[in-house]
């Protein structure tokens, strides 16, 4: 699934293609969180959708999304964690989520949501491990704030490359953590420098 083909589905179905396509990410949509992420905040730059509904919705599927994975583990428990060891690719992703938490207990929620896959497999073991639903809550939804927040807002900036970055920060994980961060401030130096050239011209 492309950027064309997610602005497509928000122009049929509005807010409600970015709750679903984020809350679905944990049954394995075929386009990384973060891309999706950056639409919702392309298609409010470009009046598409409202800002602050847009923003609400797509993070109520970001944590909705991950919620549902915490639910399946503390509610069904080991037999999903089996049938996605069968999965030959899952595996690994099992085995790092489970050293993550063994290294940082709860905070392996909010390092989670920087690498991706880890980040929908961590709630299931956090789950199954029996984390009381209130510390879930306290680290996956406050991180989930930030996170959706970081990403939205590089899509306002930056959405027409919403596929290369979401692929490059799919890929890499953390180590492209701070890719928006910098593209925000790169694009805020040039509005600033802008401005101030103008100014300089206007007053010569």
């Amino acid at each position: 699934m492309s950027y064309d083909m997610l602005t497509s589905m928000i122009g049929d179905y509005g807010y409600a293609a970015l709750f679903f396509a984020l809350w679905l990410g944990i049954v394995g949509m075929p386009v990384p969180d973060e891309a999706i992420v950056m639409t919702g905040g392309a298609v409010t730059a470009n009046g598409m959708l409202h800002l602050v509904p847009a923003f609400a919705l797509t993070y109520l599927g970001v944590i909705s999304g991950l919620t549902l994975g915490y639910v399946l583990g503390r509610f069904i428990g080991t037999p999903v964690i089996e049938r996605l060891k069968r999965k030959k690719k899952m595996e690994k992703y099992l085995t790092a989520s489970e050293k993550l938490i063994d290294k940082y207990g709860s905070f392996a929620l909010v390092i989670s949501y920087f690498l991706p896959v880890i980040r929908h497999v961590v709630p299931y073991i956090v789950g199954l491990n029996r984390m009381p639903f209130r510390r879930y809550a306290f680290f996956s939804y406050s991180t989930g704030f930030v996170w959706t927040l970081i990403f939205f807002t590089a899509g306002r900036f930056f959405g027409d490359y919403a596929d290369e970055i979401g692929a490059l920060i799919h890929k890499q994980g953390l180590k492209w953590i701070w890719l928006p961060c910098v593209l925000i401030v790169i694009y805020v130096i040039i509005r600033i420098a802008r401005k101030h050239k103008n100014k300089t011209a206007s007053f010569g």
